[in-house]
């Protein structure tokens, strides 16, 4: 990926980001929609304590959407780096955080809103896929900063 690219793409993931969070705040925290759809759900076990399932979804929304933020602020470092000095491990940095933001948050956000196994997939299983690329993206930004050559 290249500086433009990542710059644009960060762009429009932080807009995404400020959407969603708002949604959560606004659409799913202030209306009863988490409590209808997991009303049938037995409560949840979080450190020992039995919490609401609606509960404990609205913190995993919340979860995503901060992962969100975060890597979206990386890609954007990135892609200045990019623009500076372009380089393969700048460029699978920010290819991870990319991949990292849809599979992390954007489960988390179809777990929440669609269920736990919405299309008969198991979204609590894709979200460490993408925990996982966030994960190799600060590595690989932590390499290309390393090789990053003085400018005088």
């Amino acid at each position: 990926m290249n500086g433009r690219t990542c710059l644009c793409l960060a762009g429009c993931l932080g807009f995404l980001a400020v959407f969603f969070g708002a949604f959560g705040a606004h659409g799913l925290k202030d209306t009863k929609f988490l409590t209808d759809k997991y009303a049938d759900l037995p409560p949840k076990i979080v450190a020992g304590y039995a919490i609401p399932a609606s509960y404990k979804y609205a913190q995993d929304f919340e979860t995503g959407v901060e992962y969100h933020l975060v890597h979206v602020l990386a890609m954007l470092a990135t892609g200045l780096l990019l623009l500076h000095q372009p380089s393969r491990c700048l460029s699978v940095a920010a290819w991870c955080f990319f991949g990292g933001i849809v599979l992390f948050s954007g489960a988390l956000y179809v777990l929440v809103i669609g269920g736990p196994r919405w299309l008969g997939i198991p979204w609590g299983m894709v979200a460490p896929i993408g925990g996982i690329l966030q994960l190799i993206g600060w590595l690989a930004l932590t390499s290309g900063a390393f090789r990053l050559k003085d400018v005088a």
